[in-house]
């Protein structure tokens, strides 16, 4: 039997023309008025379909996304603002919504225009109704340098959530990251949606990085059209945290070239956003990263990153800990022995590394990957 989807929700994907055979659009809309929330890309550079989905996040009545996939539309000058609001708009005309309900991300090379012509058609061609949504596919023609579509499904009472995210590289996130949707048949306040999901996006995709780079697309929703009925508020989060970090490991442990999904558990920290930017500093290194993917026990490293922190200057040597998964590399001297268990442990597709901070009890956990010659292979002729 198929698992049930959230109800009310339709799409379309097709290609338009940016990518050579795979689908490059996505449209996802509730058939009945939903609530929303949503955070952005805080970078200075944010394209403009940031800019034009920010500006109506505060509505929060939008019942769906729209996405172009292989073209991010950022740097376009004039042109690509009023190309993002003409595909808005007609996208909306078509599915039967106001613009300002429709949440649009634009995803890929920066700095080209959009091949209008072929995306107009592409619209006018969309069929009327949209079919009932397929998550997978709208998943799919999302993705960019993703290796595989990522999409995750889970209840709440006898609501459902769906949620699809893409994205592999230039992945440090402020406010949000990549492009991540989730769709839901819930009936929850918009106001309460809202503190849900920020609180959720905090702990889940704002605790990844793959190589440090702020996105100029970042865009992250959620919808939800209340078909389902009431469902308990506290439950609702714990299942969007765990649909969220899926997705956060999904994304993680297919970065670009990556081999391997690292998990920085800070604990014992001042306070969470000390926590917060150890983990960040660890797994950010190339150093620590380069060690990881070639299972070298190099603890070192991992000290180094730590160490180079000299705005929190009660960050103590004598009072911290690191562990590679459940061995100890310091304080005490690992032996030969401990050494060959840790290159063992590091040579796992999933490698964990613990601090303990000994300052207080605040704790933070963060995800990244390794980096390999697959990520300089892919990103040194990303355009060419």
């Amino acid at each position: 039997m198929d698992q049930p989807l959230p109800q009310g929700f339709l799409a379309h994907t097709a290609n338009m023309g940016l990518k050579d055979v795979a689908d490059d659009f996505a449209v996802v809309v509730s058939a009945v008025p939903a609530a929303s929330a949503a955070v952005f890309t805080k970078s200075r550079f944010a394209g403009p379909s940031v800019l034009l989905s920010r500006a109506d996040a505060a509505r929060q009545d939008a019942r769906g996304m729209v996405v172009i996939s292989r073209n991010a539309n950022v740097a376009t000058g004039k042109e690509g603002a009023a190309h993002a609001e003409e595909v808005r708009r007609l996208v909306a005309a078509r599915v039967g919504v106001a613009p300002e309900q429709l949440v649009i991300g634009s995803t890929g090379v920066i700095g080209r225009p959009y091949p209008m012509e072929s995306i107009r058609a592409g619209i006018a061609a969309l069929p009327q109704p949209l079919p009932p949504a397929d998550f997978q596919a709208a998943a799919a023609a999302i993705m960019t340098t993703d290796t595989r579509p990522k999409s995750i499904r889970l209840t709440c009472g006898d609501a459902v959530l769906v949620g699809i995210a893409k994205g592999v590289g230039m992945i440090e996130p402020n406010m949000a990251t990549l492009l991540t949707f989730f769709f839901t048949d819930a009936e929850i306040v918009p106001a309460e949606l809202d503190a849900v999901f920020r609180r959720v996006m905090d702990t889940t995709f704002n605790a990844l990085s793959i190589d440090t780079d702020t996105s100029t697309s970042d865009t992250a929703a959620v919808f939800a059209n209340g078909l389902a009925g009431p469902v308990d508020l506290a439950e609702f989060e714990r299942v969007l945290h765990q649909a969220a970090l899926a997705l956060v490991r999904d994304i993680a442990s297919d970065g670009e070239g990556a081999g391997k999904l690292i998990e920085v558990r800070v604990t014992g920290a001042r306070d969470t956003a000390q926590a917060k930017r150890v983990g960040k500093s660890v797994v950010n290194s190339p150093l620590v990263k380069t060690s990881v993917h070639g299972a070298d026990p190099n603890w070192g490293r991992v000290a180094m990153a730590i160490g180079k922190l000299d705005d929190d200057p009660d960050l103590d040597p004598a009072r911290t800990t690191i562990h590679y998964g459940d061995l100890e590399m310091f304080p005490t001297e690992p032996d030969d022995v401990q050494l060959a268990a840790a290159r063992a442990y590091l040579g796992n597709d999933e490698v964990v590394i613990g601090i303990d901070l000994g300052l207080a009890d605040a704790a933070f956990t963060v995800y990244g990957c390794d980096l390999t010659a697959g990520y300089v292979e892919l990103n040194s002729g990303y355009t060419t």
